[in-house]
C-alpha cells in the first residue's frame, strides 16, 4: 500500500463491521441485479421494438448504446457522491429514478421518449450500482465481506443472464397484449419493493472526509469513455461519419489529461474523482488489467450467442434465453462455492477459473463448426456449464483483487473504477465481437452464423488466455 493511502484515516459516519444485515444485503443485490439486467434485456426485444414503433437501425442502437454510454460515463462519479453525501441516500435516490425511468421506458408512445428515458435511466442505474459494493466494503470484514461479495459477483454476473432469458419469457407472454413493455415495466413493482426495504434494512455510511466536486476530472472522463463508446456502439448503424472517427483521436489525449488533472488534485491535497494512489495498488491496477479482456469476453459471446441462436437456427426470443440458461445455472452455483474456491486457491483461483473457462469455451468451437443444427442448443448445454463454472470463480476473483487494498473510506472510487471498468468492457465485447460475428458470418445464413459464432469464441479462448498469465502475478485476494 502506498503511503499516501496509508497515512489518510479510515474512519466511517454510522458504520461500524458487521453492520450489513442479511436482509439490508439482500436489498442491496436487488438494486444490483436492476442496473445490468436492464442492460441486456432489451438485446431481445429490438425486433419487437422496431415493429411497434417503426425505428431505424440507428435508432433502435441508441436504445441500447444510450442506457450503456450514460450508465459507464457516471458510475465513478456515482460511487465518488455517496463517499460524500451517504451511500444509503444516494442508493436510495437511483434505486427510486430507476423505477420512475422504467415507467416512462414501459409508457413510452414514441422511440423518441423511448431513447431519453433509456439515457436517464442508465443515469439512474449509475448512481445506484456503486453504493452497493462500496456498502459491503464499509460495513462487513473478513469472512463476512468475502461472502457479501461472492454474492454480489453471482448477482452482477447472473442478472446478464437474467436480462435475456427473463426478457424473453416476458416477450413470449405478450402480457395484456402489451408486447415489448412488460420488459420495462416489471421494474415499477420490484424498485417500490426495494425503496421500502432499503429505508429499513440498508445502514447509513460515508466517508469521513467528504471534499467537493471533482468538476474537471468528471468532464474529462466522460469526454474519454464517450469518445470510445460512442463511436464503437454507433459506427456501424451510420455508417462511420468523419465525426465519430475523430472521437478516437480524442479519446487518449483526454485519457492523458484526466490522468495529469487528477494527479494534480491528489498532489495538492485534496480528494479527486478517482485518486491515481488507488492505481499505484498491484491488486487495483493488476485485477482491472484482467477485469478488460474479462468482461469484453463476457459480453460479446452474451450478445452473440442470443443473435446467432435467433439468426443461425431460427429460434425466438424464449428459445435464445433458454439456450444460454445451462451457463446461468451454472454461473449462479459456482458463484456461492467461489469464497471457499478462492480461500483454498488464493492467487490461483483466477488462472484456475480462466482455464476452465476456456476448456468450456474451447469444447463449444467443434459443436459450433460440425453440429450447428437443431440438437446444437442440446450439445452445448455441457460446454456451457463448463464455462459459467469457470466465469464464476474468475470474476469473483477479480473483484476481490480489486477490492482488497481499498481504504474503507475510498470505498465509493474503488468500486466506482471497477464497476465502470466492468460495464465498458461490456459494451466494448458487444461492439468488437459484435462486429467480428457480423463480418465472419456476413449473409451465409446458418452456416455463416456458425462460423461467425467460432470466431467469437476463438476470440474469448484469446482472452483466457491472456487472462491466465495475467493473474499469475497478481496479488492475494484476501
Amino acid at each position: 500500500m502506498t503511503n499516501t493511502l496509508a497515512t489518510r484515516p479510515t474512519r466511517q459516519r454510522r458504520a461500524t463491521p458487521g453492520g450489513l444485515t442479511a436482509a439490508g444485503l439482500t436489498t442491496l443485490l436487488i438494486g444490483a441485479a436492476l442496473a445490468p439486467i436492464d442492460f441486456m434485456v432489451v438485446n431481445v426485444a429490438l425486433p419487437t421494438i422496431d415493429r411497434d414503433l417503426h425505428a431505424s437501425t440507428a435508432t433502435l442502437e441508441m436504445i441500447v448504446a444510450g442506457y450503456g454510454i450514460s450508465y459507464a460515463l457516471l458510475l465513478v462519479l456515482g460511487g465518488r457522491l455517496g463517499d460524500a453525501f451517504g451511500r444509503r441516500r444516494l442508493f436510495l435516490t437511483g434505486l427510486a429514478a430507476f423505477t420512475l425511468t422504467s415507467l416512462v421506458c414501459g409508457l413510452a408512445p414514441n422511440v423518441a421518449t423511448l431513447i431519453v428515458a433509456r439515457i436517464a435511466q442508465g443515469a439512474a442505474g449509475a448512481l445506484m450500482l456503486p453504493q452497493v459494493l462500496a456498502t459491503i466494503q464499509a460495513t462487513t470484514t473478513g469472512t463476512r465481506r468475502a461472502r457479501a461479495i461472492g454474492r454480489f459477483g453471482a448477482t452482477s454476473g447472473i442478472a446478464s443472464l437474467i436480462g435475456q432469458v427473463g426478457g424473453g419469457l416476458l416477450l413470449a407472454a405478450n402480457v395484456a397484449d402489451t408486447g415489448w413493455r412488460p420488459i420495462f415495466l416489471i421494474n415499477v413493482p420490484i424498485g417500490l419493493t426495494a425503496l421500502l426495504l432499503a429505508v429499513r434494512t440498508v445502514p447509513a455510511t460515508r466517508s469521513d472526509r467528504p471534499t467537493r466536486a471533482d468538476l474537471a476530472g468528471t468532464v474529462l472522463l466522460a469526454v474519454t469513455v464517450a469518445a470510445v463508446l460512442v463511436p464503437l456502439t454507433e459506427g456501424g448503424a451510420l455508417g462511420w461519419p468523419g465525426w465519430l472517427l475523430a472521437l478516437f483521436a480524442v479519446a487518449p489525449v483526454a485519457a492523458v489529461a484526466f490522468f495529469l488533472t487528477e494527479r494534480r488534485i491528489e498532489r495538492s491535497g485534496r480528494l479527486p474523482l478517482l485518486p491515481p494512489s488507488l492505481l499505484r495498488l498491484t491488486g487495483v491496477r493488476g485485477g482491472l488489467l484482467a477485469a478488460v479482456p474479462f468482461f469484453v469476453g463476457f459480453g460479446g459471446f452474451m450478445f452473440v450467442y442470443a443473435l446467432a441462436m435467433q439468426q443461425g437456427l431460427g429460434l425466438g426470443p424464449l428459445g435464445a434465453g433458454l439456450a444460454i440458461s445451462p451457463l446461468a445455472v451454472s454461473f449462479f452455483a459456482f458463484s456461492m462455492l467461489s469464497p471457499r474456491l478462492i480461500g483454498r486457491f488464493g492467487r490461483r483461483a483466477l488462472p484456475l477459473g480462466v482455464a476452465v473457462q476456456g476448456l468450456g469455451v474451447a469444447a463449444m468451437i467443434p459443436v459450433v463448426l460440425f453440429g450447428w443444427s437443431d440438437r446444437a442448443p442440446l450439445l452445448l448445454i455441457v460446454p456451457l456449464v463448463v464455462a459459467g463454472a469457470g466465469q464464476a470463480v474468475a470474476a469473483l476473483s477479480i473483484f476481490r483483487i480489486v477490492l482488497a487494498e481499498v481504504p474503507a473510506d475510498r470505498a465509493g472510487a474503488g468500486s466506482g473504477i471497477l464497476t465502470t471498468t466492468q460495464q465498458t468492457a461490456i459494451a466494448l465485447g458487444t461492439a468488437l465481437l459484435g462486429s467480428l460475428y457480423a463480418t465472419v458470418a456476413g449473409s451465409g445464413g446458418g452456416a455463416g452464423a456458425a462460423h461467425g459464432m467460432a470466431a467469437v469464441l476463438a476470440a474469448q479462448l484469446a482472452a483466457c488466455a491472456l487472462i491466465a498469465a495475467l493473474g499469475r502475478r497478481l496479488p492475494q485476494p484476501r
